[in-house]
């Protein structure tokens, strides 16, 4: 089923700066909030890990006028120094759409993860959350909200997503301890649970293909979750029209989560 869910995107962020890491390509769900961002009147900062993004993403700060910096979540320097850079910049949003697992641990069953692959999983997928917000804490502006990406395999079983699930569980409660400690300074943190979106970095999951395609026959409104469903959900929870809400998991996936089991499509 095809439906244009297309709008036009209010200035709910002029006047602001917004930081969104994990954008890897057009096709990434971070891409989309960026874009979203930048159509709502903020100004974009971008990261990057590596040479290999930063090649990627050059061209698209570029078309919106966003600064690009390096920062490897796994380094502890690489974020002092992004804090650094950014010394004098008022941060109103934070974008985290960050995960890593090898694709070895996302086929099987979870008890063939490695101790290594664990670790990294849980490293990059969600303390670089808390990383973040400890050094990051003295740019972010009273009221400033923060947005983590995350998926229902946290708390239901997904056939192959395995260390994954276990990551964003861990994301999940990161998300509901900061927003007990950042409450008082007026500061805000949702999850924002997406179904799956055909996006690179999901190819890297065993059957995804299938996945999709039971999305798309089963969940309430028979169709896929798209990257400006999440784009736009992300939009209100990085702004004032979201004001009395944090700690929370919100989903869009176009109901996907109310389910209980169902057959699989053949």
């Amino acid at each position: 089923m095809s439906i244009d869910i297309s709008i036009e995107i209010p200035r709910v962020l002029a006047g602001q700066t917004v930081l969104v890491m994990g954008v890897a390509n057009e096709w990434s769900l971070a891409y989309g909030i960026a874009r979203a961002c930048r159509a709502a009147g903020a100004e974009l900062i971008l990261t990057y890990p590596n040479a290999a993004v930063e090649k990627r993403l050059r061209p698209l700060a570029e078309e919106w006028g966003a600064r690009c910096l390096p920062c490897d979540v796994q380094n502890d320097s690489h974020i002092k120094t992004l804090a650094n850079e950014l010394a004098g910049v008022e941060i109103h949003g934070l974008v985290h759409a960050i995960a890593f697992a090898n694709k070895d641990e996302l086929r099987g069953g979870i008890s063939q993860t490695s101790r290594a692959g664990f670790q990294l999983a849980l490293d990059v997928s969600c303390y670089s959350l808390i990383a973040l917000m400890q050094h990051l804490a003295p740019r972010l502006a009273l009221g400033a909200r923060v947005v983590a990406l995350t998926y229902e395999g946290s708390t239901k079983v997904v056939p192959n997503y395995n260390v994954m699930g276990v990551a964003k569980a861990a994301l999940e409660a990161t998300v509901r301890y900061l927003a007990a400690e950042i409450g008082p300074q007026g500061q805000r943190i949702n999850a924002l649970s997406a179904g799956p979106v055909n996006t690179l970095a999901a190819r890297g999951i065993s059957g995804f293909g299938g996945m999709l395609k039971h999305h798309e026959a089963t969940a309430p409104l028979r169709r896929l979750t798209t990257q400006d469903d999440v784009a736009n959900a992300a939009l209100y929870l990085l702004s004032e029209l979201s004001s009395g809400v944090t700690g929370t998991v919100h989903f869009v996936d176009t109901g996907a989560h109310l389910l209980g089991p169902t057959p699989t499509v053949e």
